[in-house]
């Protein structure tokens, strides 16, 4: 027997929340092989100081391109499911959505559930791939396209991507440049995949790590690290949730914007060192060099005129974590 036509175009229901999957959603609307006849996305959520409802990045997208959005609270509820089952999606695709989905949602459309998963797999499962590539050091990462199963970002793979970690990047710049490969690659890879011509791969037994959320006080930066150890965060956390210290006297939080790794200077971890107008600090290794700061509400400057301050002196000590 003859196996049953594909269709054309596919019929897509797109799951995404951040910005990243946003970009995803994009070159899907223009891929001539889809049609994405639903997007589902996280309920919008308070943000701002006056804590305004806000929608997500892909529910603004989704609404500019006259699509249909549903926002259910646990994507594993039963009227949910259902909802899906009506939509009789060929192909689910999932990019940034933020909740693991159920094998009762799995188990619906024809050819899977397909996930754009910012690194290379196994290395990096989990929410934040992007940031704790670069805060662990990692000189490479990428995309991977993955047919996805109940577990957490442990599916076979399809198709991956790499691109290197340079010394210029940070959060902010890696995300968009993962987020342009990533659906890139995805249009790439769906038509080969439904067609039989890219087949699934077991991730490899050995090198899976968990990359976790990250928290406001990761950014919280401990002296007793090593400089490039630090280095490597300062850009990682970048825009959050920002690399930050406190004044030694004030108690007052500094942000640190921009930094070297210097050579080691003599001293306790997190201890001050004034000379010729560096401002470095001493780490567990190595000392790093502050270029730019700012002040708890002020605003962003060099460490040169952070200096001309006076906030702090040589041989006063930044707190450590505890």
């Amino acid at each position: 027997m003859d196996a049953p036509a594909i269709p054309s175009p596919l019929n897509i229901v797109f799951f995404g929340t951040a910005p990243l999957a946003a970009v995803s959603l994009e070159a899907l609307l223009k891929a001539p092989f889809a049609k994405v006849s639903a997007v589902v996305t996280q309920p919008d959520k308070p943000q701002g100081r006056d804590l305004k409802l806000a929608p997500s990045a892909v529910k603004v997208k989704a609404l500019e391109a006259g699509l249909l959005v549903l926002q259910p609270i646990k994507a594993r509820a039963s009227d949910f499911v259902d909802r899906l089952r009506e939509l009789a999606p060929d192909l689910v695709v999932v990019a940034a959505y933020g909740q693991i989905l159920p094998q009762s949602i799995l188990d619906v459309p024809r050819f899977g559930c397909l996930n754009v998963h910012a690194s290379l797999l196994p290395r990096h499962r989990g929410a934040a791939p992007i940031q704790w590539a670069i805060a662990e050091g990692d000189p490479v990462t990428g995309v991977t396209i993955m047919k996805m199963d109940a577990g957490l970002d442990t599916g076979d793979m399809l198709t991956k991507v790499e691109t290197p970690i340079t010394p210029q990047d940070n959060g902010a710049t890696l995300h968009d440049r993962l987020a342009t490969l990533g659906a890139d690659l995805l249009v790439q890879t769906i038509p080969g995949y439904v067609r039989g011509k890219i087949l699934p791969q077991p991730q490899p037994a050995t090198g899976a790590t968990y990359a976790r959320k990250v928290k406001k006080e990761d950014g919280f930066l401990d002296w007793r690290k090593p400089a490039i150890q630090l280095w490597n965060e300062l850009r990682a956390f970048t825009p959050w949730p920002g690399a930050f210290t406190f004044e030694p006297s004030s108690k007052a939080r500094l942000k640190i914007h921009s930094a070297e790794v210097a050579p080691t200077a003599t001293g306790l971890p997190g201890q001050i060192v004034l000379d010729g107008g560096e401002f470095r600090v001493v780490c567990g290794k190595d000392s790093l060099r502050l270029l730019e700061v700012q002040r708890e509400g002020g605003k962003r400057m060099t460490a040169r005129d952070y200096l001309a301050g006076k906030r702090v002196q040589n041989g006063e000590c930044f707190p450590l974590p505890s």
